[in-house]
């Protein structure tokens, strides 16, 4: 059970989240809607990092579960994990990613490491960081930067109030 009550969803906020998500509301919406200027500003930018960045869209994913395995979010798996194979990530990569110390291969291996270091230690060594900037423009960097950093924003806020996926 989460640390707070579910919320109805009522109003041009909570319209507005679930017209982005199909119609409906998640148990993490709901719990946010306690704040709707915090619903609101969620909203647009999650809506900005799920649909309207030019970073690949598997690539986007395998970091989002690579954070909810560091920060213990069984709830951010659950939501993506569809996501990600249907961006084409398989069992093998799945499994991998939950590993304490994953093994992918060239650019993968680097989006990783970069997940691991922004979420374990904040500061990226500036090795890797360079070595990225072979795999991805100044915009890419900016999105990959970015999708880490919200995602480890929604996975803490989920944590830490204890939201569990609907059953």
């Amino acid at each position: 059970m989460a640390r707070l009550p579910d919320t109805e969803g009522s109003g041009e906020i909570a319209d507005r989240v679930r017209a982005r998500r199909g119609g409906g509301l998640h148990p993490l919406d709901r719990m946010l809607l306690h704040s709707p200027p915090v619903a609101d500003g969620w909203n647009s930018l999650l809506g900005a990092v799920r649909e309207r960045m030019s970073l690949p869209a598997d690539l986007r994913e395998l970091v989002i579960l690579r954070i909810a395995v560091l920060n213990r979010a069984p709830y951010e798996w659950q939501a993506h994990e569809p996501d990600a194979r249907r961006a084409g990530l398989g069992d093998r990569e799945l499994a991998e990613v939950r590993k304490d110390k994953p093994e992918f291969e060239g650019r993968t291996a680097r989006v990783v490491a970069y997940a691991d270091a922004m979420t374990r230690e904040v500061r990226v060594p500036d090795a890797l960081f360079d070595a990225l900037r072979a795999d991805f423009d100044e915009t890419e960097l900016v999105e990959l930067t970015a999708t880490v950093a919200v995602y480890n924003m929604v996975s803490r806020f989920l944590v830490a109030l204890e939201v569990r996926s609907a059953p």
